[in-house]
């Protein structure tokens, strides 16, 4: 009997073939797999959810209904509190229950570039789990978000080339939650990762008529170091940097601390050895988990003293 001889060209291309495969499956599946966020959410909120029993909304749907939970949250997912602008509210339920409404402090949460995301839902009920207190999670992108920096940047760019707009954007915010019979409209703060770290800065700089009590930016971009402009600020900074952060260098840190110390404007800076941008980004290679832990628990004792 003749035995069939394989062809070793046949061979070769099936290898090469299933290799190419393998290759384009694994690229696919690690573009695909980052969790888009610049915030700890998924470093601390994980374990906070399921200890707390915390329903994070994980839809995108927008809604005007309040959803009460066991675990004492209440969330509002689409609040109209500029034009078209919907934000995400999630507050104590104990803040509206009995016939005494309790005034509470409140929290403005800004998005990084990918606008309003399950991990910006997630880091406001933590927040509001974690501290007692409103937040309010803002959207600068009229609605949009992504996973794609590409169109990350151009969301950023509508922001940028219209600066004006994404302050209305912020102080009307600050209105909306001292509208709130529920918030105490004298201890209102802000707080942000990168993109949204800038613009708590930015709302910082901007809130002549209406003060907030903090302003907490972690590597927040773009950085002011302008001391006349600093000078508007009159209440509590925070701020957490890597000094190893390509977009921020070290010097431009020391010139905003050291522009806050000038204008006497007390303030908490801290600055990590040897991290880069976006380290309390677990998906990024900058990741640094106990370095986040430890700036979530200032975080947290920071707007436990001034709120």
């Amino acid at each position: 009997m003749n035995k069939r001889r394989t062809n070793p060209l046949l061979h070769a291309a099936f290898f090469i073939i299933i290799s190419l495969i393998i290759s384009i499956t694994y690229s696919v599946y690690k573009s695909t797999s980052v969790v888009y966020a610049q915030t700890n959410a998924a470093a601390i909120a994980t374990s906070t959810l399921a200890s707390n029993n915390i329903r994070a909304v994980n839809d995108n749907t927008a809604t005007n209904t309040t959803t009460a939970y066991s675990d004492g949250l209440q969330i509002k997912k689409d609040v109209k509190y500029f034009d078209d602008a919907s934000g995400y509210l999630v507050y104590p339920s104990n803040a509206t229950s009995g016939a005494t409404i309790n005034k509470i402090p409140a929290v403005i949460m800004v998005h990084e570039w990918w606008g309003i995301n399950d991990n910006i839902r997630t880091m406001a009920n933590t927040l509001a789990k974690q501290t007692g207190f409103v937040v309010l999670a803002v959207d600068l992108f009229k609605g949009q978000s992504t996973k794609d920096p590409t169109q990350a940047m151009k969301l950023v760019k509508t922001v940028t080339t219209n600066p004006q707009e994404a302050l209305s954007n912020l102080q009307a915010a600050v209105k909306y939650l001292s509208s709130l019979p529920f918030v105490n409209s004298s201890k209102i703060a802000s707080i942000g990762w990168c993109f949204g770290g800038g613009q708590s800065l930015q709302l910082a700089l901007h809130s002549n008529q209406h003060p907030l009590v903090a302003s907490i930016l972690y590597y927040g971009t773009p950085l002011v170091t302008d001391k006349q402009e600093l000078s508007n600020i009159k209440w509590p900074v925070l701020g957490f940097f890597g000094d190893h952060d390509q977009s921020i260098p070290l010097s431009q840190i020391d010139s905003f601390k050291s522009a806050l110390n000038t204008d006497g404007i007390t303030n908490q800076i801290y600055i990590y050895k040897g991290l880069g941008h976006a380290f309390a980004n677990p998906s990024g290679s900058n990741y640094a988990p106990q370095q986040t832990s430890d700036a979530w628990d200032k975080t947290l004792t920071f707007l436990k003293k001034y709120l």
